[in-house]
């Protein structure tokens, strides 16, 4: 098992203490919040990079949001990664926190490009 797979499997005993829903269903809310829907990839056209905006594969949405959750948990410093990695999933399960933020960011920079999506091909 990989040490981020094991720091997930610790961190969701402690996700665990509130008794109306399972760790599952909170981790799986959680990166349902934390999944990008749309983003922006780089298109050279004419010698000229445009940041065209692109809808994400669901495959993709589910990656990008675990490896957001996770990232954020371990730049947490000074906090055990079992800790930081509940913290961080408890924090998108209610719609905020890091992972919800970058993904914010994300939206915000497909939605201020989407003059450039006739590049899309």
């Amino acid at each position: 098992m990989s040490p981020s797979a094991l720091s997930m499997a610790r961190s969701t005993s402690l996700v665990a203490k509130n008794p109306a829903t399972t760790p599952v269903e909170i981790l799986q809310r959680a990166v349902d919040n934390a999944k990008p829907r749309i983003e922006t990839k780089a298109r050279r056209v004419g010698g000229a990079t445009y940041q065209v905006p692109l809808e994400v594969p669901s495959d993709r949405q589910a990656a990008l949001a675990l490896r957001w959750i996770v990232d954020f948990a371990d730049a947490r410093k000074g906090v055990p990664m079992k800790q930081a990695l509940a913290a961080e999933i408890l924090e998108a399960y209610q719609g905020q926190g890091n992972a919800i933020r970058k993904r914010d960011d994300v939206h915000k920079m497909a939605q201020a490009n989407k003059a450039f999506a006739h590049f899309r091909w």
